[in-house]
């Protein structure tokens, strides 16, 4: 696992609160959240449950994005990007990044992932090479729409709310995949 912090780069943004019941922060993902589209044992690319509360004063939507700094591509590997969650939503249940993305709410929509595909996709660290973070976070932003295109990579998503982003809330988990 590297040091790697992917805001160190980012414009400061207030701290707010995220929750889970699928997975504590600091903690293993479970099964479910691991992926069965990479052919993972028990893996089911099923998205996790997130609340979360306290965003700063001004926030008109979020978004939200599972990425892993410590893939072994160079860049890091992006599994969701949900965008144009409006603030009066506060939760997003488990397994709303489905590829319908049905249990999303009205408004809010997911860009391709690293497979390119508009889906939550799971955990898959390569066998061997170590535990992985997996950041998890709700992006609250100053704007209704963010604005980017639905075939946009979660790479430009992040570089277009770096200038609109209030404040995020963050929720590591961790996954390793046996030698």
């Amino acid at each position: 696992m590297s040091a790697n912090d992917p805001f160190a780069r980012l414009p400061e943004a207030a701290s707010f609160t995220v929750t889970s019941t699928t997975v504590a922060d600091g903690a293993a993902w479970s099964p479910e959240q691991f992926s069965g589209i990479f052919g993972v044992p028990g893996g089911k690319d099923v998205s996790p449950q997130l609340s979360w509360s306290g965003a700063p004063y001004g926030t008109k939507s979020y978004a939200v994005t599972v990425y892993d700094p410590d893939a072994p591509t160079g860049s890091g590997f992006w599994h969701w990007a949900v965008a144009d969650i409006p603030a009066t939503v506060t939760e997003l249940p488990e397994g709303a990044g489905d590829g319908t993305g049905s249990g999303l709410p009205e408004g809010a929509w997911q860009l391709p992932n690293d497979t390119r595909a508009a889906r939550y996709i799971g955990a898959a660290p390569p066998a061997g090479h170590g535990p992985h973070r997996f950041f998890i976070v709700v992006h609250a932003l100053d704007v209704a729409s963010i604005g980017v295109p639905a075939d946009a990579t979660p790479a430009f998503l992040g570089f277009t709310m770096a200038g609109h982003t209030l404040g995020r809330a963050v929720l590591t988990a961790t996954a390793e995949t046996p030698a």
